[in-house]
């Protein structure tokens, strides 16, 4: 079966990684869903990817790290998408898990660079447990030291390893690791057949990213992915209209 990801949500159509985005995700009928998440000063998982809020908006500049949640909480980031999301902030992860329904799955990424936050790995882990939302999650990261430490705490959940760099024989490195990996995440420009099919002889999936253009999803699935992370879900649709 395919499995295609809605990178940060439905972000062309809503504020990246917000709750309207998720619930645009869930309208389209998304099987799986992407998001980020941080820390807080006051150590809240928040999700939202780039780690300086100037890159959403006019009204604060600085680090996440550098706010409490109650301050981010007062941030209006939907105004700079469009006026109709005026007073639209960053959600945290609980309102996320609460919002998207348990039959979906969901990718959560661990935003753990250029700021490494302490402890958000069990903070992850232990947000997840009290929403009992162990299934149907994958947890992923450019951070392999932050999968070792999510392994550790909860050796069930899948994890999912970002590559953003051409590795020879990726899927050797991988296997050396020491991670129980589920599924490979490469940068779409270094995914080819040998990868694909390497890796799935060692039992991984591979779900490249970020793939936006029906051409460049209809020459992955060629090769073999398993899926992808994408802007554009219009293209999942539009792949199927093709076929049929």
């Amino acid at each position: 079966m395919i499995l295609n990801f809605a990178h940060r949500g439905s972000l062309t159509e809503a504020p990246e990684n917000t709750l309207p985005a998720m619930e645009m995700a869930i309208k389209h009928k998304a099987k799986a869903v992407e998001l980020d998440v941080q820390l807080t000063k006051d150590n809240h998982l928040i999700v939202i990817h780039d780690q300086n809020l100037s890159a959403y908006t006019n009204q604060a500049k600085g680090l996440i790290k550098d706010y409490t949640l109650d301050a981010i909480k007062k941030i209006d980031i939907g105004s700079t998408f469009s006026t109709e999301y005026k007073g639209v902030t960053f959600a945290t992860l609980d309102e996320i898990l609460e919002l998207i329904p348990q039959g979906v799955i969901i990718n959560i990424e661990i935003k753990n660079s250029p700021t490494a936050y302490s402890g958000i790995e069990q903070l992850l882990v232990s947000c997840l447990q009290q929403h009992n939302r162990l299934e149907n999650v994958l947890i992923s990261s450019f951070d392999y030291s932050a999968l070792e430490k999510v392994q550790k705490a909860a050796p069930n959940l899948k994890l999912g390893l970002l590559i953003n760099r051409r590795i020879r024989k990726a899927w050797r490195f991988i296997r050396s690791s020491g991670l129980s990996i589920s599924s490979i995440h490469p940068n779409a420009r270094y995914t080819n057949r040998k990868l694909i099919e390497e890796s799935h002889r060692l039992g991984y999936k591979v779900y490249p990213y970020t793939v936006n253009s029906l051409e460049s999803y209809n020459h992955l699935l060629k090769l073999g992915v398993d899926g992808v992370f994408s802007n554009n879900p219009a293209i999942f649709s539009q792949h199927l209209a093709e076929i049929c």
